[in-house]
């Protein structure tokens, strides 16, 4: 997806925060006793929060880019998310292997390249549609490094998904459009797995915030390139900061939560949810309709999201 999350599963359809994922442990984000389903429900709910608080704060950037393009809103994000968790985070830039630089920047490119895909895609296509189709790149990841041959099946119900949305090919959809939300897919599973390595190199969300600095930087140019002045205007820029807070620093602080008491997979199969979610956003702020094809293309990825962590999960739990 396109909003900043640590992973702490390669393996995953969705990111996980690396710097709870100890927390998911026997003791931890499994309550006990009469209570414990409605305690349950408090994590959940944040995480429902969360994924709300990404996509209604990427129909905010849809909105935003007939004033500063496509290009623009992604450097006033990670500019404004960048200064906010520097604020908040403080990291150490002392004591880091080359190794660890290395690795923060891979990140920090991977996170700058969803995101300039992932906006370019959605100004383009229907929110909904950008973000079922970015969602295969996790997917796929999860497939590959599962290793399984259920999760083939899962894999299959997912292509269905995605040749039912195109209508059987892409030139329904504005294929150039569909093309950058797929790219953004590709490069949000390798934000997975460099998220995963920064996560246990860098204490608590150093890396985090080292690595959007890494993707402000990189995004600067082609933001001033394309919008130039016009990021400065105080309108502009405050729709700036809000996307930023909406998508990226907010989002992440209601997961950080949840996941202190919601296990990883839980979390992960409550992300898969995220395309309806983006689908409403789009509905809702940006009058994007839905045709029944599309919501069944949606549900298909979905399920397939389920499946793949779910199947992922009994995995790991034989082995």
């Amino acid at each position: 997806m396109n909003n900043p999350r640590a992973a702490a599963e390669p393996a995953a359809a969705v990111a996980v925060p690396e710097a709870v994922s100890a927390l998911d442990e026997p003791g931890h984000g499994r309550p006990a006793g009469p209570g414990g389903r409605r305690a349950a429900l408090g994590p959940v709910a944040l995480v429902v929060a969360g994924g709300l608080s990404v996509q209604f704060g990427a129909a905010v950037a849809v909105l935003l880019m007939p004033r500063a393009g496509a290009l623009g809103v992604v450097t006033l994000r990670l500019a404004a998310a960048a200064l906010v968790l520097l604020v908040i985070c403080r990291p150490k830039l002392r004591g880091h292997s080359r190794a660890d630089w290395g690795t923060v920047v891979a990140f920090g490119v991977a996170m700058g390249g969803m995101n300039t895909l992932f906006y370019q895609a959605a100004d383009r296509i229907p929110l909904g549609a950008a973000v079922t189709l970015e969602v295969l790149g996790p997917l796929v990841l999860s497939v590959v490094a599962s290793r399984r041959l259920v999760n083939l099946v899962w894999a299959a119900l997912a292509l269905g998904g995605v040749l039912l949305l195109s209508g059987g090919g892409f030139d329904r959809l504005d294929p150039v459009g569909a093309a950058y939300a797929l790219g953004a897919g590709a490069m949000w599973a390798a934000y997975i797995v460099f998220s995963a390595r920064t996560g246990r190199r860098f204490p608590q969300a150093d890396g985090l915030a080292l690595a959007m600095v890494v993707a402000a930087v990189l995004s600067l140019p082609l933001g001033i390139m394309e919008a130039g002045s016009k990021l400065l205007v105080p309108s502009t820029l405050g729709l700036g900061i809000a996307v930023a807070l909406l998508s990226s620093v907010l989002p992440y602080t209601l997961e950080l939560m949840a996941l202190r008491r919601l296990p990883a997979p839980t979390f992960a199969v409550l992300m898969s949810l995220e395309p309806a979610i983006a689908a409403t956003a789009g509905f809702l702020i940006l009058d994007q309709a839905l045709s029944s094809t599309d919501a069944l293309a949606i549900a298909l990825v979905i399920g397939a999201s389920m499946g793949a962590v779910r199947s992922q999960t009994r995995g790991s739990r034989k082995r």
